[in-house]
């Protein structure tokens, strides 16, 4: 794919002001570096070039399936979609095209680079991911939420190297950490109240100098155990930012990027949207952000969600600012210009222009990288290549309730019925289901063979199975939660074992959506006095996912971890001769 002609939104504003009208009066009002010193005037700006990315979630190896498409606009407005594209040597592959002839060049991320990872980083607990990020050349990022998976004492170690406190040292050479800061603005200490990490870090070269924040969604402690936030405290995006960058404007560095691990969902999922009205815009949390954050800040580099844009949204001044996203997994990079004021120091908002670039495989990889996940697999092969189950097709993770959902939501049925035969139905997040199960063989396998390395890319956060006791109306509230309070902007829909079924009514908001007399639980009509014996992991279990009413269960009883039942169980229900077909996806009714 060749890459995009970036084009200029409005044209280039060299001098602010018509008294600098002669070169003497310029070049006396510049910086030595931009004068020249007798060598002839120099421009007043230069370009910046800034490169960022998000959500890459340790894809070191090409993802598959959905996760490997991009979409885009065609020129007659028709949407086309883009197939094998991503993985981390081909994303520094690009990136270091993108730098080439670049005299100020910073690379930037948005968070969630570790955490959900495939196993061929997961494995290690990351350390594979963070050492492709070293050799990509990465100078900053912000924290998102799965950095905190395994809490902050593992986020340090990934920042500043050691082996891993259990598992010890993979090689003969200790883990030496990031080679960039990762930056953490919202997130205190609950004890002191200081920061847990670094909030903001400033690039340098030359006389440029722009200070970069780093924040997480405040919902952090909503999506993640309850374990991996264990005594931090997570604050408004918004105050914190124009916090610092107050700060920075103090210490006179005028030029700020915000790197925020918050996003939006554009009315068109082309890479290339534009968010303008033609297009349909955006929605999301990161309008309101976008749209109360300081104007002291130049430019917001997003994430979490997952999704494409570049977008132009104002500041609380009305002024023009770039919102962007690069989608995930390495699938886009965003190349943005900053136009850099050597006089005033401060980005020239109106020359700023971006777009995003697809990651192609068509391209060499990164050698360097490549030999990096050569070295990484042959450790993993072992583990990772061993089968545990059949299916006879690809058993997708898309849809209100997807095939993929309900196989695991069984998987976890079964497994709590091995410990409690009473067991009713299991829940299970959608966000927890994190690849497609593809028919087509990734390595020697054979199609249809699914191994414990696919299996760990489906669901790689060792959450553990629990039981617990819920009443009728508990269940109920939960089903409405899914539509309403916390989700009712982004609705979470649970994927169900069988056991339960309900219906949806899309004519319907918030909580009325779930049809409560249609809720039947073995067959049989909801009692909301009675109590139901319910399996779902240790994240929902705990109120995660903006779901309080599961948290309320009682008689807890914690089972093995999610990814040994999903593998015990396609282990137990098919063969070569009789593989797991793709599951209907029939457990709810959807109507409107």
């Amino acid at each position: 794919m060749p890459r995009i002609t970036r084009q200029r939104r409005t044209h280039r504003i060299l001098i602010a002001g018509a008294a600098l009208t002669t070169v003497g009066a310029l070049t006396a009002a510049l910086p030595a570096e931009a004068s020249g010193q007798g060598h002839g005037p120099k421009p007043r700006t230069v370009d910046v070039q800034l490169l960022s990315f998000n959500d890459l979630h340790g894809n070191l190896e090409p993802p598959t399936g959905s996760s490997a498409r991009v979409t885009e606009v065609q020129p007659d407005g028709t949407v086309k979609t883009i197939e094998g594209v991503g993985g981390v040597e081909y994303l520094a592959a690009s990136l270091r095209t993108a730098r080439k002839g670049e005299k100020y060049s910073v690379t930037a991320a948005a968070g969630d680079l570790i955490g959900a990872s495939p196993l061929l980083s997961g494995l290690f607990h990351d350390e594979p991911t963070v050492e492709a990020l070293n050799k990509l050349d990465l100078d900053v990022s912000g924290v998102g939420n799965h950095e905190f998976d395994e809490g902050l004492a593992e986020l340090k170690r990934m920042r500043d190297g050691g082996c891993h406190p259990t598992d010890g040292c993979y090689t003969d050479k200790p883990f030496k950490g990031a080679d960039f800061p990762y930056l953490g603005a919202n997130v205190t200490r609950e004890d002191t109240g200081r920061p847990a990490l670094a909030p903001y870090w400033v690039w340098k070269h030359g006389s440029v100098k722009i200070g970069f924040i780093g924040v997480t969604l405040e919902n952090t402690p909503g999506i993640v155990t309850a374990e991996g936030v264990k005594g931090l405290e997570f604050h408004d995006e918004v105050e914190t930012i124009n916090k610092y960058a107050d700060e920075l404007n103090r210490q006179g560095v005028k030029s700020v990027v915000a790197l925020v691990h918050e996003g939006g969902v554009p009315a068109n999922g082309a890479y290339n949207h534009l968010c303008d009205a033609q297009a349909g815009g955006i929605s999301g949390p990161i309008v309101d952000i976008a749209k109360k954050v300081s104007p002291k800040v130049d430019a917001l580099v997003t994430g979490h969600t997952h999704n494409a844009y570049v977008c132009d949204i104002p500041d609380p001044a009305g002024n023009s600012r770039m919102v962007t996203s690069a989608a995930s997994f390495g699938r886009l990079y965003t190349d943005t210009t900053l136009t850099y004021d050597l006089a005033t120091e401060d980005i020239v908002r109106t020359a700023v222009d971006s777009a995003n670039h697809v990651v192609s495989r068509t391209q060499d990889p990164a050698g360097d990288i490549s030999t990096l996940i050569k070295r990484w697999r042959t450790l993993s092969e072992p583990v990772a290549n061993r089968p545990i189950g059949y299916i006879s097709g690809d058993i997708t993770k898309t849809g209100t309730e997807s095939p993929l959902g309900d196989l695991i939501a069984d998987a976890q049925l079964h497994h709590a019925r091995g410990i409690d035969p009473d067991t009713a139905f299991a829940l299970m997040n959608p966000g927890g289901v994190r690849a497609d199960l593809s028919y087509a063989a990734s390595g020697e396998e054979g199609d249809g063979v699914v191994t414990y390395g696919e299996g760990f890319t489906v669901q790689p956060f060792s959450n553990t199975v629990n039981l617990a006791d819920l009443t009728g109306a508990d269940i109920v509230a939960a089903l409405q939660q899914q539509v309403s309070g916390g989700n009712a902007a982004s609705p979470k829909i649970l994927q169900v074992s069988e056991g339960l079924t309900y219906t949806l009514d899309t004519t319907k908001s918030g909580a009325d959506r779930v049809v409560v007399d249609s809720i039947r639980i073995q067959g049989q009509p909801v009692d909301l006095t009675a109590t139901y014996r319910v399996a779902m992991n240790n994240f929902l279990a705990g109120g995660g996912d903006n779901f309080p009413a599961l948290a309320k269960g009682t008689d807890p009883v914690v089972g093995s971890d999610d990814l040994t039942a999903f593998a015990d169980y396609l282990t137990a229900t098919s063969s070569p001769s009789s593989p797991i077909a793709p599951p209907a996806a029939d457990r709810i009714t959807i109507v409107g």
